[in-house]
């Protein structure tokens, strides 16, 4: 499946282990939020990256005490009509001030990405090679909104108020 990050394809460089899978001893892996849950600090202290694919059905306030050794949180989107994922990245993001990579994975739609961007997510798993390179343009198109939101860009309206300051200072 591929990965757009940084309006680029990538390398998935976090193994998705299966529950019933062995964990690797060493390297990135991306384990589900009952297996993490289980054990959270047995995967936190192994050598490498630890990642958790989180359902959108459980409470982001339950990641919290491990959000600080935590390199991923993927959001889930199991249908593109259930958009809980989105409040879920925005709670991440502007709550909990959390600056790891958000990815989304399930139904990644690419009429959804922009507002994928502006909810905080930076990394995407999508399932059609053809999405990932839409993605990865569309990343490159936009480049000022109007509404605040949870990826942390200034807005217009901000950005023309830091320009007329910085013109009212003579700078």
């Amino acid at each position: 499946m591929p990965l757009v990050k940084g309006g680029q394809i990538v390398a998935d460089l976090f193994a998705h282990v299966a529950d019933d899978a062995e964990l690797p001893a060493d390297g990135a892996v991306l384990v589900t939020a009952k297996r993490f849950l289980q054990d959270p600090d047995a995967i936190l202290r192994r050598p490498g990256k630890a990642g958790v694919i989180w359902p959108n059905s459980r409470d982001v306030d339950d990641l919290v005490p491990y959000l600080e050794r935590l390199a991923v949180v993927a959001l889930v989107f199991p249908t593109f009509r259930d958009g809980r994922a989105y409040s879920q990245a925005r709670l991440l993001r502007e709550r909990f001030a959390w600056r790891g990579e958000l990815r989304a994975t399930g139904q990644v739609l690419r009429d959804q990405f922009v507002f994928m961007l502006r909810a905080g997510f930076d990394a995407f798993e999508v399932k059609k090679p053809g999405d990932a390179e839409a993605f990865a343009q569309t990343v490159k198109r936009y480049s000022v909104f109007y509404q605040p939101t949870g990826d942390g860009r200034i807005t217009a309206l901000h950005r023309r108020m830091q320009l007329r300051h910085s013109e009212s200072a003579g700078l």
